[in-house]
């Protein structure tokens, strides 16, 4: 299960609010070329996820703040919500994608403009990550907490980036 993002402009989140089919297309295409437009952070994503909302990044930028589809109000892992997901005309991994419109994406620069890799895992217990059954575990092995932080380099980028070309950003896992 990893973790990606999909630079937009407003324009191509109006189409892809309208074809989350083009959508995929046009990420696959991006991330296939390996655009600057797309990135990653592999099965980092939760981890991520956990350790900026500990330091009250509000802008959900891993997972996206807003729904293209809206998700019926059952518990995630039970039939109904599998059924829902397994009806869907989509290719995008593990359910629709989500998105962040181009002002989060500039409140998440903004937020993460000052973070460091030392912030990021500042006063961390492995052990918050394992009872909070952050994927992908194991978080007590030796490195594996630098190994999430190396990535908040290449976040900071591209959410910066996104912020001044004025870009949503498309989030999803596969």
């Amino acid at each position: 299960m990893n973790g990606n993002w999909l630079r937009v402009t407003p324009a191509e989140l109006e189409q892809a609010r309208a074809d989350l089919a083009w959508a995929y297309g046009l990420a696959m295409t991006h991330r296939d070329d390996d655009s600057d437009r797309w990135s990653a952070t592999d099965k980092a994503w939760n981890g991520l996820d956990f350790l900026l909302d500990r330091l009250g990044v509000d802008i959900p930028l891993v997972l996206g703040a807003e729904d293209f589809v809206e998700l019926p109000d059952v518990e995630p892992d039970s039939d109904e919500m599998f059924d829902f997901l397994d009806n869907l005309d989509d290719d995008w991994g593990y359910g629709p994608p989500s998105y962040l419109t181009p002002t989060q994406v500039t409140a998440a620069a903004t937020q993460l403009a000052t973070l460091t890799k030392s912030d990021l895992i500042h006063d961390v217990d492995p052990q918050e990550l394992n009872q909070a059954e952050i994927y992908p575990g194991n978080w007590e092995r030796p490195g594996t907490l630098a190994w999430v932080t190396h990535y908040l380099p290449d976040v900071r980028s591209f959410f910066a980036a996104a912020a001044t070309d004025g870009d949503g950003v498309i989030c999803w896992l596969d």
